[in-house]
């Protein structure tokens, strides 16, 4: 079992500690371990998370079937944590509904909040945030699609790529161009469903942790103009917004794996035995299994300091990249650590290790790479500086 003595910080309330206990007990009971295909899986865990009452978390809004008015981004964080720890591809189902329905919650007309978010929370409709494409992923302002105004309509055309639940969403939130200005000014949100003419899945994509992705192609795909999500031109804020809460998200699942990976790397330290002593009796494995459980602490810190600071009203940019960045880059190192320790075994496909080596190589890439994240924190630092120094 992890450490659970960060539970104890100030940044948790009690509804916080119940919530996390609570969600251990489902979580050691229904996140076994998914036979078949990754689709098929993947809608059980939605459904299964949804009936659980653990998807109303993910929405804002209790007129829309949240838990709260607004998203509480410490609980999002304790259950990305917690789900990661028992399964990667649960804490997937969870926050693919959470980012895939965020703009709604932030930016959504009263029609679409009670259209989606019901039935998201549910368990009952599948979402996605469709923001990348084929020529732009972090470099939002070269977004190619577009989406071109046309009397009671919207007319969508191009392309996005690498996108979570592409192919089983039943809905996607679309960021296309309607050029009210340059660069990032000029996009503008959608909601589209999936069975409208002229959408359609160019491409499934396979990856070394199976998750459903996609490339979509939208061509003459016509939306009523009241699937515009937020104003128009608005596109970029409304995306950066489900981002920064999310993104926090994205640090704690990688808290998630790297717990369970020294807990993996603790069993098998303090069992195996080697020249008339345990692994763990080593000093070269003590070294190591400190300079994990201090890694987990720092990215720990950071990150629920981050959730905390939003759940206050916080712009928490800077903090959230903070997060993204050490919790990602710190899980990478633990589970290579667990993974040495296992030897031979931690190479097994299937073994829990190896599973984990897959899972967290994408959390440093997807929703801003580390190498972004370290633009945001350099420039908000300058900004910062500059203000305090004219």
């Amino acid at each position: 079992m992890s450490d659970k003595s960060y539970l104890d910080w100030p940044f948790f309330d009690d509804s916080h500690r119940q919530l996390r206990a609570e969600l251990e007990d489902w979580a050691s009971e229904n996140t076994s371990a998914h036979h078949g295909d990754t689709d098929s899986a993947c809608r059980d865990l939605v459904a299964r998370l949804g009936k659980a009452g653990w998807l109303r978390y993910a929405v804002g809004g209790k007129d829309c079937g949240g838990r709260y008015d607004s998203i509480d981004t410490r609980a999002i964080c304790l259950l990305r944590e917690t789900l990661a720890r028992h399964s990667g591809l649960a804490d997937f189902a969870f926050a693919m509904q959470g980012l895939g329905s965020g703009a709604l919650t932030l930016h959504g007309s009263p029609e679409q909040k009670q259209r989606y978010l019901a039935r998201v929370a549910a368990g009952e409709a599948i979402a996605a945030f469709a923001l990348s494409e084929p020529g732009s992923g972090s470099d939002v302002a070269a977004m190619e699609c577009t989406a071109r105004a046309d009397g009671d309509a919207y007319v969508l055309d191009g392309e996005k790529t690498w996108i979570s639940n592409g192919g089983i969403a039943d809905f996607y939130i679309v960021f296309a161009r309607t050029g009210e200005a340059a660069g990032s000014r000029g996009l503008s949100a959608f909601v589209v469903d999936a069975d409208t003419p002229g959408f359609e899945i160019a491409e499934r994509i396979e990856v070394i942790a199976p998750h459903p992705l996609a490339r979509l192609r939208f061509s003459g795909c016509r939306v009523p103009r009241a699937s515009l999500v937020g104003a128009p031109g608005q596109g970029f804020k409304v995306a950066m917004q489900t981002l920064d809460i999310f993104r926090t998200s994205v640090a704690a699942a990688a808290l998630g794996f790297a717990r369970r990976a020294l807990d993996e790397a603790l069993s098998r330290a303090t069992r195996r035995k080697m020249f008339g002593q345990t692994l763990a009796d080593f000093q070269i494995t003590q070294s190591k299994l400190a300079q994990m459980a201090t890694g987990i602490d720092a990215a720990a810190l950071l990150t629920y300091r981050a959730a905390w600071l939003r759940d206050q009203g916080r712009n928490v940019t800077r903090e959230a990249a903070m997060a993204k960045m050490t919790a990602t880059e710190t899980a990478q190192q633990v589970i290579d650590a667990a993974v040495q320790i296992w030897g031979g075994l931690g190479v097994v496909s299937g073994h829990p290790v190896e599973k984990l080596y897959r899972e967290i190589r994408a959390l440093r890439i997807y929703e801003g790479a580390t190498e972004v994240q370290q633009l945001i924190i350099a420039r908000q630092t300058l900004a910062a500086y500059s203000q305090a120094n004219p």
